[in-house]
Order: C-alpha cells, then structure tokens, then sequence
C-alpha cells in the first residue's frame, strides 16, 4: 500500500510531445502495456541508464544511439518483459519494436528509442509488439499523459506522474514527466523507468546537464531494496517549441528550467519509494558532518539498505542500535563513534556515541510510528551533507517478490 501517494487528475500537454498506447499483451492480455512518445523534429534527448553490467539490450540500444547523436522521433516502451538476460535476440527484437515504430512515422530506424521493464530472461512476444506498435502511433496525442503513465507500470499499485508549468523570459514553460517502479530500486538509477519533457528551448549540451544534474538530486538519492536494475532508465526530452533563443547553461532561464525539471524528479521519485513494494512507512535518512557529500551518502544508504533497519521501522521499533550498527559498517575511514549523533525527527537518540540522557523508548516509538519520520545522523567530522530516501520492509514485500512470476 503507498504511503501517502496520490493518483495525479493533470499533467500538462507539452507542445511538441505527443503519447500513445496499445494492447501487446505482452504479459497477459487486458491491459494497455505499449507505450510510443513520439516528439516533432528537432526535439533535443538526454538519457542516463544503469550501471548494472548486466544492461538489458533496450539499454544497449538506446546508449548505442543516443551516442551516435541520431535525431530521435520516439521512444517506445513496454510494460511485463524486461526483454533482459537475452543475447543478441534480445538486441534484435529491441532494434524491431523500434523498426515497427519508425514505420508507423515515415522516420528513420535509428530514430526510435527502446525500453522494456518486468520480468527477466525472456524473449518479446515480438509479433504481437510490432502489430501493436502502429496503433499506438495512431492513438498518440499531447494530452496522453495519463493513459501513458498507467502503461508502463508492472508491480506498481498507484500510476506515478509530476507536473510544473513556471514562467520565464521567453514566456509559459511547460515540464511533465511520468515514472514507473516499486522494487529492485537501488542508486544509479534502478528497476525504475522515468521520462520528462520540456517545451523549453534547450541546447543538447543544457538537456543533458539538466538531467544528470536533477536525477543527481532525485532518482540517485533513493533505495527500496539494494538491488541495482537491468533496465533502469532515465530521459529528458526538450522539444524546443517555446522560446526563440535557446537557453545554454549559461542563459538567464537555465535555471529556472533546471528548477522545475528537478522538481519534477524529486517528486517522481519520491513518489517511487511511497509505492515501494509493500511499503508502509516513508523514511527520510539525513546525515550532516561529514568530510564530503560522498561519505555521507555512503552512511545514508548503509542506514537505507540494512534489513534489520528496515524491518525495525516496519513493526514501529525504535532499536537504534541497528541504526548505529549499520553506520559503523558503512565504511567510513576513521570514523570516531564518539562523535556520532542520532536523532528520530527532532528526538535525540544518540549524542557523543551514547544514549541521550533525556531519552525515553516510548518517545522515539512515537515517532517510528508514523507513516512518514526522519532518521537524522551527525557524523561531527566536517561540514557536509547529503539525503537519502526510502522506505520500510514488509510481510508484503517478501509476499510480492516471493509471487513476483506467479
């Protein structure tokens, strides 16, 4: 159950983007599970992908195109096959979804980008793809935002999608963006698919810092369960329609434009962990005082990826001492215990490597009790900080994954 995660009623048309989908039954039949986003020429794309060595051919493809700099017309994506773990077939039945694509748009081949997410190991139901593919161009429209963000879910319980619209020099900018993914959600992108879209009129050099600059901030700072995905994927479309001048990294907007998008991220991803697989609490690990951003985020996901963290939370246990555990093994040279504090929101656990003299167990059970609380860690050796966001594990959690292929 998602905590605290509204189904969004808008997301905002943003001229130049177009979005479609179609029954491929690709896992079984019943559901519109083929998503086309087609884009007007001279739209500008910047992707990030996994680092997991084991990327699904989509992956391939899609950084196999993007780097030979190919104008791209669309993105096709499918929901129920991950199209993972599957050779030089897999690369193919990749390379002809996005073949049927191109046809249906009189656009090139090599114009078309690919991406699958769910179950791993299994070759495309390719025919059934590519009869597919043509009437999901047919069904595209500006105001296909809804329809899209319910395609591409697997596991997910609530459609994930963010909009902003923000004013600036060249007039009314326009950023919406959808996301997909519950479990198997770990940094560096993770079993998570997300796909954003400006009319902003960016250069290809401002698309791309953009967005590896907002998922530095976003996508990258969330964790459900440790595991890094095949498939993750992450673009930023801008298609240029608003505005005369294009805005560099050095323009007045950029800014502006780089505001929204990464709020658009954030509440895209955040909106990843409230859903995460049988989640019931929302947790956000804070840790200051660190030498560098680094190794505070090397704390934070220590504290995120513990089991017995999570599982503490879960049944509404303040046991600080699985928090001070997973601290100690994050591996951080030098650490001085001494200088350690914890705190749960403004309830101090942990001050100088010891409990707080004002501590009282009921008082930090309140707080592991609710659906959403902050577990706060000062290192006291620098300045530095960073965030991390995630969320508890459940008997669902185990149930779902446990019945994940049945």
């Amino acid at each position: 159950m998602a905590v605290n995660l509204s189904v969004p009623d808008v997301l905002h048309p943003v001229p130049g983007v177009r979005l479609g989908v179609a029954e491929a039954a690709i896992k079984k039949p019943g559901r519109k599970d083929l998503l086309v986003i087609a884009l007007d020429p001279g739209a500008r794309v910047a992707g990030i992908f996994t680092r997991n060595a084991f990327c699904a051919p989509p992956v391939q493809v899609c950084r196999e195109r993007l780097a030979a700099a190919h104008e791209i017309r669309a993105l096709v994506i499918n929901s129920g096959n991950a199209n993972a773990a599957t050779g030089q077939g897999g690369i193919d039945d990749a390379r002809l979804t996005a073949a049927a694509v191109a046809r249906a748009l009189d656009a090139a081949p090599e114009s078309v980008l690919p991406f699958s997410t769910g179950v791993i190991g299994q070759r495309l139901p390719i025919d059934r793809m590519t009869a597919a593919a043509p009437q999901a161009v047919k069904a595209a429209t500006s105001a296909g935002w809804l329809d899209a963000m319910r395609a591409i879910m697997t596991t997910d319980t609530v459609p994930k999608g963010a909009t902003r619209k923000l004013r600036t020099s060249q007039g009314e900018i326009t950023v919406t963006g959808i996301a997909k993914g519950v479990g198997m959600i770990c940094p560096d992108m993770a079993t998570m698919l997300a796909f954003i879209a400006t009319d902003a009129r960016l250069t290809p050099a401002a698309t791309q810092r953009a967005l590896v600059n907002a998922a530095g901030q976003s996508f990258n700072c969330v964790t459900v369960d440790g595991d890094t995905s095949t498939n993750d994927s992450c673009v930023l479309v801008a298609s240029g329609k608003t505005g005369s001048v294009e805005i560099d990294e050095q323009h007045a907007d950029y800014p502006l434009v780089l505001g929204a998008i990464t709020e658009v991220c954030v509440q895209l991803a955040q909106a990843v962990v409230r859903d995460g697989e049988g989640a019931t609490k929302f947790i956000s690990i804070e840790v200051g005082g660190a030498k560098t951003e680094a190794e505070a985020r090397q704390v934070a996901y220590s504290v995120a990826h513990s089991p017995l963290v999570k599982t503490a939370m879960f049944a509404s246990d303040a046991n600080w001492g699985r928090i001070a555990m997973a601290i100690g093994k994050a591996g951080v040279e030098g650490l001085d215990q001494g200088s350690v504090s914890i705190a749960l929101d403004d309830v101090q656990l942990i001050e100088r490597g010891q409990p707080h003299p004002s501590y009282r167990e009921e008082l930090g059970s309140a707080v592991v009790a609710k659906e959403e609380f902050s577990i706060r860690i000062g290192l006291g050796r620098g300045t530095a900080a960073a965030r991390v966001w995630t969320c508890d594990f459940s008997y669902d959690y185990v149930k779902i994954n446990a019945e994940y292929r049945t």
